[in-house]
């Protein structure tokens, strides 16, 4: 166990190391001839990104586990449940139709629309439902969601608001700024911290609400508890960067290998996976075509969807046989 561990953690420190300095080559040149811009270019511009990209894949991960482990269902995810199109929903009604336009506050619209996709999901699919019913709910109000946040764009008062907003809907970490990574990543990092303080309940959940009621803990309020805090950490990091698929799916979905099926032991080894496959995916958008802006969650669903696809068959293989 110790062994992978540490190559989760090798290959976190490699990621975000070379995410932050690939490419070299301006800053090389910069160093040289403009030290004091080189630094500007490393720490105004590439840090924000960087950290973004590795806390935002983090809580990915983690809140996908955290899912995962409470519908006792590994399709369960912040995308596949709706929770990051309502997220984006939820800051797209705050920004162009409540006029907020301060980061802390678009983060709590973010989660306020998070919130209420899962509530919806709840409704309709109960808490520990069939896969093939999540799995229709959840694409039933991320397909609404995600018409609801066009229709909103349709009539903004602006009439360059898809324009303005087509590069964050589809994920993006270009162009940020410390104060934005901060507003995203302090409230969902303190929202993973109390995630992951759950973990052991998590985990019992997966013995059922009776077993876990008679060791002291409250399987509904636990469940809520995940919920609100599973939005918040989503909601500020959509808030920012936009919705970004399938690592929420992916991450948890491979710790979930590394211990054995543990899906509360699975929490902090999903989050360390989520923050490596984002920091790759757009270190990865870096050497696109010259002049093309390719946004991070376009990569992602081009490479997730055939992994979830090939989970579902395996799921559906495990249960025929």
């Amino acid at each position: 166990m110790k062994h992978w561990w540490f190559l989760l953690w090798a290959l976190l420190t490699a990621s975000a190391i070379s995410h932050l300095i690939v490419p070299t080559a301006p800053l090389l040149e910069l160093r040289r001839t403009a030290p004091d811009t080189a630094w500007l270019l490393l720490t105004e511009i590439r840090l924000p990104r960087t950290l973004l990209a590795l806390g935002y894949g983090a809580v990915l991960g983690m809140t996908g586990a955290a899912l995962q482990a409470l519908f006792a269902n590994p399709l369960a995810s912040p995308d596949i449940t709706g929770s990051s199109s309502g997220a984006a929903l939820g800051a797209v009604f705050g920004a162009y139709w409540l006029g907020l336009s301060g980061p802390l506050a678009l983060a709590a619209a973010g989660a306020a629309g998070a919130l209420l996709a899962l509530a919806i999901v709840i409704s309709l699919a109960g808490w520990r439902s069939d896969s093939s019913v999540l799995l229709l709910a959840g694409l039933a109000v991320a397909l609404a969601a995600g018409a609801a946040t066009s229709l909103l764009l349709a009539l903004a008062p602006s009439p360059f608001a898809f324009y303005d907003s087509f590069e964050w809907l589809m994920g993006s970490f270009v162009d940020r700024s410390l104060p934005q990574a901060a507003v995203a990543l302090i409230p969902a990092t303190m929202a993973c911290a109390l995630l992951a303080t759950r973990s052991r309940a998590l985990d019992l959940m997966a013995l059922g609400e009776d077993v876990v009621a008679s060791l002291g803990y409250r399987p509904r309020r636990l469940a809520i508890e995940v919920i609100i805090l599973s939005s918040l950490a989503v909601g500020a990091c959509v808030s920012v960067c936009g919705a970004i698929g399938f690592v929420g799916l992916i991450a948890p979905y491979a710790a979930r290998r590394l211990t054995r099926g543990h899906p509360g032991a699975a929490l902090i080894p999903a989050a360390i996976i989520g923050a490596i496959l984002l920091l790759i995916a757009d270190l990865a958008v870096r050497f696109g075509p010259a002049g093309r802006t390719i946004p991070v969650g376009v990569l992602t669903t081009v490479v997730g969807a055939p992994l979830f696809i090939w989970i579902v068959v395996t799921m559906r293989g495990r249960v025929t046989s």
